[in-house]
C-alpha cells in the first residue's frame, strides 16, 4: 500500500498517482485527503473510477500531515497490508524512487523501515538555496542527536515500513500528532530493537502549489522533538 496525504494538491495529484501506478503497478494507492477545497478529492475519485487500485479516503473534521500519516498507517494495519509506503503528494518525491525503497525492503524482511534519505551518499536536494540546505541539515542533525536515531534523515516522509512492525507500536500510544510524528515513529521502532536502513533519494523543491509547513508548525515540531528526547532520558 502506498499512501499520499493531501491538502490542496489538485495541481500535482494526477501526475503523482500516474507515476506511482507505473512504478508500483501491483500496489494499492490510497489518497488521504483533508477535504481540500481545490478539488483534489474529486480528481482522485475520478481516477479511482477507472482504476480499482486507487482509493480515496476523505477526512472531514481533521487536518494536518502528522495525523493524516497516522490515519493512513492505521488503515494499512486494519486492512492487513504487508508494507506501508508513504511520500509527499507535491512531486518533491519522485514516485519512481518508491520502487527502490520497496525493493530494499523485500531484500531483507527483518527491516522495519527503509528511509528515503537526502543525506546519505548519493542523496541530494534540488532547488533549495544553500541557506535552506544548511538549515535542514542542522535541524536533522539536532533531532537525530537528541533522539539518538541511527539515521541521517529523520524528517523526510518518503519511507517503506513493514506493517507488522507498525502494529506492534500501537499508534494510539504515540505522543505527537504533527510533523514530528515522523521522528517519533523512528524513535519507537528503534527503541523496540527494530532495524532501520536508509537509501539515497533526490528531493526536488515543488514546482506547483504551496508548502503546508509553516514556521509555527516547524517550531512546534522542534519543541515536540525536545520533549521526546527529555522523556527518553527520564525513561
Amino acid at each position: 500500500m502506498v499512501a499520499i496525504c493531501t491538502f490542496n494538491e489538485a495541481e500535482n495529484i494526477e501526475l503523482m498517482i500516474s507515476g506511482l501506478r507505473q512504478a508500483l503497478p501491483h500496489a494499492d494507492v490510497i489518497v488521504v485527503d483533508d477535504n481540500s477545497p481545490d478539488g483534489t478529492a474529486q480528481l482522485v475519485k475520478a481516477m479511482s473510477e477507472n482504476d480499482a487500485s486507487v482509493r480515496l479516503l476523505v477526512r472531514q473534521d481533521e487536518r494536518g500531515l502528522g495525523s493524516a500519516i497516522r490515519f493512513a498507517m492505521q488503515h494499512a494495519i486494519d486492512h492487513d497490508y504487508d508494507y506501508f509506503m508513504n511520500l509527499d503528494g507535491d512531486l518533491s518525491h519522485n514516485p519512481k524512487q518508491m520502487q527502490l525503497l520497496f525493493s530494499r525492503a523485500l531484500q531483507d524482511s527483518g527491516l522495519a523501515v527503509v528511509v528515503g534519505s537526502r543525506y546519505v551518499t548519493g542523496g541530494q536536494i534540488v532547488g533549495w538555496p544553500v541557506r535552506r540546505k544548511l538549515m535542514s541539515r542542522m535541524v536533522n542533525g539536532f533531532a537525530t542527536t537528541c533522539l539518538r536515531l541511527p539515521v541521517r534523515d529523520c524528517s523526510g516522509s518518503m519511507r517503506c515500513y513493514r506493517v507488522d512492525a507498525l502494529a506492534k507500536l500501537g499508534l494510539k500510544n504515540l505522543r505527537v500528532n504533527g510533523y514530528a510524528i515522523l521522528e517519533e515513529v523512528l524513535l519507537r521502532l528503534h527503541q523496540q530493537g527494530e532495524q532501520i536502513v536508509e537509501v539515497p533519494i533526490t528531493f526536488t523543491e515543488r514546482e506547483r502549489g504551496h508548502s503546508k509547513l509553516t514556521m509555527s508548525e516547524a517550531m512546534r515540531s522542534m519543541l515536540q522533538i525536545i520533549s521526546l528526547a527529555f522523556r527518553r532520558k527520564v525513561a
